[in-house]
């Protein structure tokens, strides 16, 4: 075949137009090449590119795209594709055949880079079949030698073998998994740019449009400061000193840090600074904010946009759409190509261990960036272990300086139990601010009420009745059921009682914890609200008054954050009151967690205790780790060791789930001031199925429920599937718009309340 017939892509919009093979794998050898330069392993990602779609020459894949190419394209929307014509393999055999053993590395690359990173060995259940037997059904159908006997460039074929070394020379646990793991993202990214500039050209130039140089958004941080009318008071005075103390420790060295805030120091904007400064000192390409809870990020985003532009931040979450499918911002989502990414602990280290292609695309752009973890306490406890080894190769690795940010002064840099962990990676961490005991004393704005008796349960009618007497009051509790039982209790007196909980969806959340905020400005208004926990970490609002039923010291501080939070009633003016709920916290960690809490918080306040202590948490955290039955629960490193780069990518990442995917079912929910907008989404998306803008638009109308009730739902038809694996609401009744979903519960409801 003619060379200059030779297709990569044929323009769905013009068949005439074609995308000439060989000018597609050089561009891409090229861009993946100069994406691995920060880490040292261009010409590894340049030889991936160059051999990536090698098997495209052969005539079966040439009669495929020119007879169905609409068919091609299809393949290209997805990661899987319809596996029509197996274009991957042919270039992954020639990866071994030319270079040996080291061949596997760009195996894999090569292979998986629609279908995403595949296992060496396998299981039954992968659904995927493993490299080892792609490549030996390769070579059996011969179709790598039937390509190396047409007349192709001599220079495409005949490469010499990589010189440069992975970045670590620690070969144990994930250092080499990851770091093919990073060659893949640059693999992955290269291709997709170069395909979407033949496809759509409308959105390579839509990318080229330049955001703020971080000296640029240094600057506007800096204008912010001084532009800030502060009243001279204590709290603002210890604010500056903190902030002081960001900018000046971001100049001693890279790697990683702790900043042990508390509540109300300002540590959000503090933080930033400290993530501006450090990465124009040692030449960072961008800043990583990772938070928790969707329930707090569209909150910090705002203030990060409203100061840095809307334009230079670009949030990453399931709850996020800004409505326009190509745009700067929606387009900086796909990589992380944005100086300033605010984005969730689920997306950001599931990205780090995950095999997909649209998770792992963005991994190579963390690379010598500044990463701010807020809420650092609440890192997974049953995944500490194979997290803190993928922080600490990127740390020594890829350039990256990490700061673990918290409140409750983070038990990864203060337990005693940090020597177990310093095994796992943790090294070398330094506290940015100098004093941390003196700081939480300067800091305390609450008083905390122990239980009269630790063994005795509390009903819910007496913490009604006790809130009542409250103007402004917040009570937290562990369980979904306890805030609707209390919710329920207290409904009588309405004015101003809210109820939050994540069986709510997040556009409902969202609208409630705004109007919560709004109300709360006015101190002579009635604002009464029951909570999961969904509200400690970093949710901003600020109460006289605050109820926590009995849960880890880490929560409990975290509940007196919202307590006092700008020190209006001066030290310790706060009341806080610690009680025994009904039913204990459910079964697993957090009741782990409640359980130590409960054992140190007893052993402080037996005579006469009314504060956190440092040294508490210092207690809690040994104790609490000594009581979880793993650090490293689904033994992930195992899946990941070196052996020979015999790999298990798939079953690592099914493994690292922050939410474990197989206990619930997600549903789209008919949420009442925005019903007709939902059915409108839901009619496009069965006219057009997995449509993805329409999945995203949805995702801020979908909860996750237990399995057993979602299977109880669908067979009384309260929820129906309308497409495959996309179940919706059915029945209106089944959301409350106090209380969100109540499935077939009709005694939580209250009939004006299905739709506004």
């Amino acid at each position: 075949m003619d060379k200059k017939n030779v297709a990569a892509h044929i323009d769905q919009n013009n068949p005439s137009n074609i995308h000439d093979l060989e000018d597609h794998l050089r561009a891409v050898a090229q861009q993946a090449g100069k994406f691995a330069e920060p880490f040292g392993n261009g010409d590894w990602a340049y030889l991936a590119g160059l051999w990536h779609d090698l098997g495209k020459y052969h005539p079966e894949f040439q009669e495929y795209i020119y007879q169905d190419f609409e068919a091609h394209l299809e393949d290209h929307k997805t990661e899987i594709g319809k596996g029509r014509v197996n274009h991957s393999s042919a270039g992954a055999l020639h990866a071994m055949t030319s270079l040996g053993e080291r061949g596997r590395i760009l195996a894999y690359l090569i292979a998986g880079h629609h279908t995403g990173l595949l296992d060496w060995y396998g299981t039954e259940d992968t659904g995927k079949r493993p490299l080892q037997n792609r490549l030996e059904e390769e070579k059996e159908k011969d179709r790598l030698n039937e390509i190396k006997n047409l007349i192709l460039p001599p220079d495409l074929l005949d490469r010499p073998v990589p010189s440069s070394r992975p970045p670590s020379a620690n070969s144990t646990d994930l250092s080499h998994s990851l770091w093919v793991r990073m060659l893949f993202s640059c693999l992955v990214d290269a291709d997709f740019l170069d395909t979407e500039n033949f496809m759509n050209p409308q959105k390579t130039r839509a990318r080229l449009e330049e955001f703020s140089t971080l000296p640029e958004l240094q600057e506007k941080l800096n204008g912010h400061f001084v532009a800030m009318k502060k009243e001279e008071t204590d709290l603002n005075r210890i604010r500056a000193d903190i902030l002081s103390q960001c900018r000046a420790k971001a100049n001693e060295r890279e790697g990683f840090f702790s900043l042990s805030v508390p509540t109300g120091g300002g540590k959000t904007l503090s933080s930033m600074a400290f993530a501006l400064d450090h990465a124009i000192k040692y030449k960072k390409s961008r800043i990583i904010y990772v938070i928790p809870y969707t329930s707090i990020i569209e909150q910090n985003a705002k203030v990060f946009k409203n100061i840095l532009g809307e334009e230079n931040v670009i949030e990453h979450h399931s709850n996020f759409d800004n409505g326009d499918e190509n745009s700067r911002s929606r387009l900086a989502t796909e990589n992380w190509e944005a100086p300033i990414v605010v984005t969730t602990n689920v997306q950001f280290f599931e990205s780090l261990f995950a095999a997909r292609t649209s998770r792992v695309r963005k991994l190579h752009n963390i690379v010598n960036s500044v990463v701010i973890l807020d809420e650092a306490q609440l890192l997974p406890v049953e995944f500490l272990v194979p997290t803190l080894k993928a922080l600490e190769q990127l740390v020594c690795s890829y350039r990256t300086s990490v700061v673990f940010c918290t409140a409750t002064q983070p038990s990864l840099t203060r337990s005693s139990s940090v020597k177990v962990l310093r095994k796992h990676g943790l090294q070398n961490v330094l506290e940015i601010i100098n004093n941390p005991n003196a700081l939480a004393e300067q800091l305390e704005r609450v008083t905390i009420h122990p239980p009269a008796d630790w063994e005795v349960p509390r009903e819910w009618e007496d913490i009604a009745a006790e809130m009542q007497t409250h103007t402004r009051v917040l009570c937290i509790v562990n369980r979904r059921d306890d805030a609707r039982d209390l919710y329920k209790i207290m409904k009588q007196n309405k004015d101003g009682l809210y109820h939050l909980s994540a069986l709510m969806c997040p556009a409902h959340r969202s609208r409630v914890i705004t109007e919560i905020k709004e109300r709360l400005k006015d101190k002579t208004l009635p604002t009464r609200v029951i909570s999961t926990q969904l509200i400690e970490a970093g949710v901003d609002v600020d109460f006289p008054v605050v109820y926590r039923s009995l849960a880890g010291l880490d929560s409990i501080a975290q509940a007196a954050g919202r307590c006092n939070r700008e020190g209006t009633l001066g030290s310790k003016g706060g009341k806080v009151f610690i009680f025994i709920p009904p039913k204990p916290a459910p079964m697993g960690i957090l009741r782990k967690s409640a359980d130590a809490g409960k054992e140190i918080l007893r052993a402080a306040y037996k005579n006469g205790g009314t504060s956190i202590t440092l040294d508490m948490f210092t207690r809690f955290f040994d104790m609490f780790y000594e009581n979880v039955n793993s650090l490293n629960a689904h033994n992930i490193l195992d899946d990941l060791k070196s052996n020979e780069f015999k790999f298990e990518f798939q079953a690592a990442a099914r493994k690292y789930k922050l939410i474990d995917e197989t206990l619930g079912m997600p549903v789209v929910v008919l949420y009442g001031p925005e019903y007709k907008r939902i059915k409108e989404y839901i009619d496009m998306l069965i006219a057009k199925p997995y449509e993805r803008w329409i999945l995203r638009k949805l995702q801020r109308y979908t909860i996750t429920i237990p399995k057993s009730w979602h299977a109880r739902l669908l067979k009384s038809e309260d929820i129906e599937e309308v497409i495959t694996g996309i179940f919706m609401q059915k029945n209106i009744t089944s959301y409350d718009n106090n209380l969100g979903f109540i499935g077939d519960d009709i005694n939580q409801c209250t009939p004006d309340n299905f739709i506004a």
